[in-house]
């Protein structure tokens, strides 16, 4: 997603790894525990569409997690940033990638309420998924949400995802079982659905 506008480096920041008009994508940092990241995985109204939210989200966990997705070549976990007030929003990621098979599994948490149903989650994930076909030469994409979480249900078919299949009463959330939506998309389907540049 090529746009043309000068750098944007906040002060004391890296330079953004992913960037679009709106947001942009940068690793997870130490400072961000500092921020609004805890509250988002102990609120019970952001968890509701996740598996998040069953026990307390501790500092100590939110550390080791920060530290232990650096480097780690199996995932890309990324916090997601509104260039607008350089404020972290929400955190995306691409996991288990496999390097036989070609495939990760695609997640999104976006922990900023101000910003939900305004096009922010799609334009991070559109970023990310073009990084992982483009970049990561992935084969296929995945994810599963609750047949609940209609925002996720909808920023998957937004993004040119197939529903692959339900599996029943897969989860348990709130006092009762969910069904579970799977949704693919390959690469292919992608690059039909979304001008990228592939790798060369």
């Amino acid at each position: 997603m090529s746009v043309d506008r000068p750098p944007f480096n906040p002060p004391s920041s890296p330079p953004p790894f992913l960037e679009s008009e709106r947001v942009y994508l940068r690793g997870l940092e130490e400072k961000d525990l500092d921020g609004p990241y805890l509250q988002w995985l102990n609120d019970a109204v952001v968890c509701a569409g996740n598996s998040h939210h069953v026990y307390p989200y501790s500092r100590a966990q939110a550390l080791q997690y920060v530290q232990g997705v650096a480097g780690d070549k199996s995932q890309v976990v990324l916090a997601v940033v509104a260039r607008e007030g350089d404020r972290h929003i929400g955190n995306i990621a691409l996991s288990a990638i496999h390097p036989l098979y070609r495939s990760a599994q695609f997640s999104i948490l976006m922990g900023d309420r101000a910003y939900w149903g305004k096009g922010y989650a799609h334009d991070a994930a559109t970023l990310l998924l073009q990084h992982g076909f483009a970049a990561l030469n992935l084969h296929r994409i995945e994810c599963g949400t609750f047949a609940t979480n209609h925002a996720m249900r909808k920023l998957a078919l937004a993004l040119g995802m197939w529903v692959e299949g339900v599996r029943r009463a897969a989860a348990w959330k709130s006092g009762a079982y969910l069904d579970v939506v799977e949704f693919g998309i390959l690469r292919e389907e992608f690059a039909r659905s979304v001008a990228f540049a592939p790798p060369s």
